[in-house]
C-alpha cells in the first residue's frame, strides 16, 4: 500500500519517482530509473559528489598510500636499506585533497550531464500527506527512493568541549598540515586505517577503543593476532572508558580509565573521533510514509535486496538503511532499487544479494567473508577450520610482511566455505577470491584444483583449504 499522494492538488510537480540523496545509491537509483521513465527527480542537500570519492575511500586510501611510502622508507634495515624519510605534511596532505578532487570531478561530470529539471539541491521534507517538500516546491511521487547516507557520529558534549580540535572522517583530510601529535578514538575501519596512516607519518597517534575488537573481526584468534602484528607500531588503549575531553593551554585532553581502572590523561594537539556513523534519518519525515524505525534507526520491514520498506512505494537504500554500509553494497541496493520501482518494464534488473565482504586497509589487512565463526556457533552449523599462519608462509616472509593468520570455516555436509576471517598480507586478495568462490557455489575441492603458483602469498590460501580438506577428509586432487 502506498503513502505516496501523487494526485494531491496541492503538489506543484508530480513525478514517478523521486529520489532523496545524491550519493553512491542514489546516483545508481537515479541511472537506472531514467532508463525506464524520464519522469524522476532527484533531490540532493549538500555535495553532489559521493561520500566514497569526497570523505571516504579515495582520501583514506590517499592518506594510506603516502604512509606506506614512509614506512617502507624507514623500515627496511633488515633489507640492507637504511635511512629516514623526510615528510613534508604539506606536501601529503596537497597530494590527498588534489587528487581527491580529480575523483570527486568525474562524479561531477556525471551529475552536470542529467538534466538540470531533474536535479533539485536543497533538503527534502516529507509532510503528512506524504508530499515532498524542499525549496519552493511540493512534489507528488509515485514512488520514493531514500538514499540520504550517513554522517559521523560525534557525541555533542565532545564538540562543545573540543571545538576546532576535533576532526572526524568528514573533515579530518582538510588538514593543511599534518600535527605532532593525535588521539583516534575508535579502532573500527576507519580508525585503524587512518591511526596507522598518521603515525606512519611521523604523527604520535594513540588509539582509543572500549573493547579489544579491532576492524571488526569476531573470529578471537584472528582478533587477537591482529592485535599483536598492529600493536608494533601503534600505541594501544583497548577496554579503556573515556570520561572527559576538552582542551587546555591550546592541547585537546582525554581523561579515561585505562584497562585496568587506573585514571590516565592524554593530551596533544587533534582528538579524530572514529566513534562510527549514523543513517540520515532523522527530521525526514519518513513516518508520514508509514516507515517504522527501531530503536537504532533502522528501518524496520526492511527488503535487503531492493531496499522495499514493507509493501510499500517507499525505499530506503545504501547507509541510510545502515543495513551494510558499504560502497558496493550501496552501489547494488541503488542499482535494484532503481530497476523494482519500474519493474514491469523489460528492461528491469534486480541484483542478487552479494556474498559478504569487508576489508581493513591498515598492514597486515583485515578481511572477512560470508559468515562469522560467531554466526556459525549460534546456527549450530557443523563445520571444520582451516588455517595458515602467515609468520613463516614462504613470500610473506621474503616480503617481510609475515604477521598474520587465515581462519577459513568449511560446511562438514556440503564442503563447500561458509566463510572466512584473516589478517595479513593480501588480504583484500584472498578474501574476493573465496568471496568468488562462494558466490559461484564451489567445493573445496574445486578450489584446490586451482593452480597455485609458487612463490606467492597466496599459497598460505591453499594450506588452509588443505587443512579442511584433511579434516573433513574430502578426497585429494588424483
Amino acid at each position: 500500500m502506498s503513502h505516496t499522494a501523487s494526485d494531491n492538488h496541492t503538489a506543484t510537480r508530480s513525478v514517478d519517482v523521486a529520489i532523496i540523496g545524491a550519493g553512491t545509491a542514489g546516483q545508481q537509483a537515479f541511472k537506472q530509473a531514467r532508463k525506464q521513465t524520464d519522469n524522476v527527480v532527484i533531490i540532493n542537500d549538500g555535495y553532489w559528489t559521493t561520500t566514497c570519492a569526497t570523505v571516504g575511500c579515495m582520501p583514506s586510501k590517499l592518506l594510506i598510500a603516502a604512509a606506506d611510502r614512509a614506512h617502507a622508507a624507514n623500515c627496511s634495515d633488515e633489507f640492507g636499506i637504511e635511512g629516514r624519510a623526510v615528510i613534508n605534511g604539506k606536501q601529503v596532505m596537497k597530494r590527498v585533497q588534489d587528487l581527491r578532487d580529480f575523483f570527486t570531478s568525474h562524479v561531477m561530470t556525471q551529475v552536470d550531464s542529467w538534466d538540470e529539471e531533474a536535479k533539485i539541491s536543497g533538503r527534502a521534507t516529507i509532510n503528512k500527506d506524504g508530499l515532498i517538500e524542499v525549496n519552493d516546491e511540493i512534489i507528488a511521487a509515485k514512488q520514493i527512493i531514500i538514499a540520504t547516507g550517513s554522517s559521523p557520529f560525534v557525541a555533542d558534549t565532545w564538540s562543545d568541549k573540543l571545538g576546532d580540535r576535533l576532526y572526524t572522517s568528514d573533515t579530518i583530510f582538510e588538514l593543511e598540515d599534518l600535527p605532532n601529535s593525535m588521539a583516534v578514538v575508535g579502532a573500527g575501519a576507519i580508525g585503524l586505517e587512518l591511526a596507522q596512516s598518521f603515525q606512519r607519518l611521523g604523527v604520535q597517534v594513540t588509539l582509543f577503543n572500549r573493547s579489544q575488537r579491532l576492524g571488526g573481526i569476531k573470529d578471537p584468534k584472528v582478533n587477537e593476532r591482529a592485535y599483536q602484528c598492529l600493536s608494533q607500531e601503534l600505541n594501544f588503549e583497548l577496554d579503556s572508558e573515556i570520561k572527559d575531553v576538552g582542551v587546555d593551554n591550546d592541547q585537546a585532553f582525554i581523561h579515561y580509565l585505562d584497562k585496568d581502572g587506573n585514571t590516565q590523561t592524554w593530551s596533544g594537539d587533534y582528538v579524530l573521533a572514529a566513534t562510527g556513523r549514523r543513517n540520515n534519518l532523522d527530521n525526514l519525515g519518513i513516518e508520514n510514509l508509514g516507515v517504522r524505525l527501531d530503536d537504532t534507526n533502522r528501518p524496520m520491514d526492511l527488503n535487503k535486496n531492493t531496499g522495499q520498506i514493507g509493501d510499500l512505494n517507499v525505499y530506503i537504500v545504501g547507509d541510510a538503511n545502515a543495513h551494510l554500509p558499504l560502497l558496493h553494497v550501496a552501489s547494488d541496493e541503488g542499482f535494484s532499487a532503481g530497476s523494482a520501482v519500474c519493474k514491469d518494464d523489460i528492461g528491469a534488473y534486480i541484483k542478487p544479494p552479494a556474498t559478504p565482504i569487508a576489508i581493513v586497509f591498515c598492514e597486515p589487512q583485515i578481511a572477512s567473508v560470508g559468515q562469522s565463526s560467531t554466526e556459525l556457533d549460534a546456527s549450530a552449523t557443523p563445520y571444520a577450520i582451516g588455517e595458515v599462519d602467515f609468520g613463516s608462509q614462504g613470500r610473506s616472509r621474503v616480503m617481510g610482511a609475515n604477521c598474520g593468520l587465515l581462519r577459513i570455516y568449511g560446511c562438514k555436509q556440503t564442503n563447500k566455505i561458509l566463510g572466512a576471517s584473516m589478517v595479513g598480507p593480501d588480504a583484500e586478495y584472498i578474501a574476493h577470491i573465496l568471496a568468488t568462490a562462494m558466490t559461484n557455489d564451489l567445493t573445496i575441492k574445486q578450489l584446490l584444483d586451482a593452480p597455485f603458483y609458487h612463490p606467492t602469498i597466496l599459497e598460505g590460501l591453499r594450506t588452509a583449504l588443505r587443512e579442511i580438506q584433511d579434516k573433513m577428509q574430502i578426497p585429494h586432487q588424483s
